[in-house]
């Protein structure tokens, strides 16, 4: 196929949608209200779906990978939002190296697993 893909954004569940739409606008991403239960939480030209919608199976094993150049800074600034402060069902896992590269995760207030990373040059 000889399509230029213009984006990809995955649909996510929430929990509590009101809570999972507050936790991802303090997170820095950009609301935008589609439905009642459907908005695009947006980063310049990176996104993703959230949706008023919970089934534990699916939630449970949701994993999106963010990569990022600087793993180390954006962890930082994760710590100084105080995320898990504000969001008891959020955690926050420190940098882990790997041959790769390294990561941090975070999980968002309904389980959603965040691998932060930054490949190896």
């Amino acid at each position: 196929m000889k399509q230029l893909l213009k984006s990809i954004r995955p649909f996510l569940g929430a929990h509590d949608f009101n809570l999972s739409r507050r936790f991802y606008t303090d997170l820095g991403f950009e609301e935008n209200v589609l439905s009642p239960k459907l908005s695009v939480f947006k980063s310049g030209d990176f996104g993703f779906y959230l949706q008023d919608a919970y089934v534990a199976e699916w939630v449970d094993n949701t994993m999106v990978f963010l990569e990022v150049n600087d793993v180390d800074q954006y962890y930082n600034q994760l710590i100084a939002l105080h995320l898990t402060a504000s969001y008891p069902s959020a955690k926050l896992v420190p940098v882990r190296n790997h041959d790769w590269g390294k990561e941090c995760f975070l999980h968002d207030p309904s389980g959603i697993l965040w691998h932060i990373g930054e490949f190896a040059r």
